[in-house]
């Protein structure tokens, strides 16, 4: 084998003697008898030509190791019977090698920053590390079983606690029913229905009649009792009806 200063990885075997890539050219156009070739050969020889070249580039060394991929897929072709089982796709295997490879040159690098950095109790020490001195006081830790229970289920309580937002629905209050009246203070000289009076907004929605009816029922007490309105009721459980005085 013999190896330039381009790096270019030459193939010296019985049968062949040249690039590798002119090899697998002509391999592919059946100008060459593949079952002369030495695999083994050339797997020792590129294996010698990586270990060698210690600054050899990445991205070649895997264009080289494709090429005898497909050497060696090919001379398989040659050598195994036909099967109907899926075809071996050597481009395939080949690409999930160089991606290995990538990975592992990935893995050197970073090994070797990590190595450069400053180590901890060799070139870092730690401010106020006891060192050599022995301490004169030791702590000793009693505790029950019941203890350490209820902590561990004090700080699991805690640490999963979590805060519950009730939405705050619209309130009809005594003071809204009370404005409400008042402003139809001239035109209720004659018995109105209570719950004629009521917004619409507090009437029509559900989740709304209740607080517009109670506060529309407290805000006529509190008219009643200033001697501003006048009220009745037939009937138990029959409509409120309420006047101007």
């Amino acid at each position: 084998m013999a190896q330039t200063d381009s790096l270019e990885f030459n193939v010296n075997l019985n049968e062949y003697n040249g690039p590798l890539n002119i090899l697998l050219d002509l391999a592919k156009a059946q100008k060459v008898n593949l079952e002369k070739i030495s695999v083994t050969k050339l797997a020792d020889q590129f294996h010698e030509f990586i270990t060698n070249a210690s600054t050899v580039d990445l991205e070649l060394a895997s264009e080289y190791l494709l090429m005898a991929t497909w050497l060696t897929y090919l001379k398989s072709k040659l050598l195994l019977p036909l099967s109907d089982e899926e075809e071996f796709k050597a481009f395939e295997v080949a690409e999930q090698l160089k991606l290995q490879l990538k990975k592992l040159e990935l893995i050197r690098l970073l090994s070797d920053q990590m190595l450069k950095r400053k180590r901890l109790g060799k070139d870092i020490f730690l401010r106020g590390g006891k060192g050599s001195i022995r301490p004169i006081y030791t702590t000793k830790y009693s505790l029950t079983l019941f203890e350490i229970l209820k902590n561990y289920s004090d700080i699991i309580t805690t640490r999963n606690f979590q805060r519950i937002s009730i939405p705050k629905l619209p309130v009809f209050t005594t003071e809204d029913g009370i404005r409400r009246i008042k402003e139809f203070f001239g035109s209720i000289s004659d018995w109105k229905d209570l719950n004629d009076l009521i917004p619409s907004s507090f009437k029509h929605a559900k989740n709304m009649r209740r607080t517009g009816k109670a506060g529309m029922f407290a805000a006529s007490l509190e008219l009643v009792k200033e001697g501003s309105i006048s009220i009745k009721q037939n009937k138990l459980f029959e409509n409120v009806y309420i006047k101007e005085k």
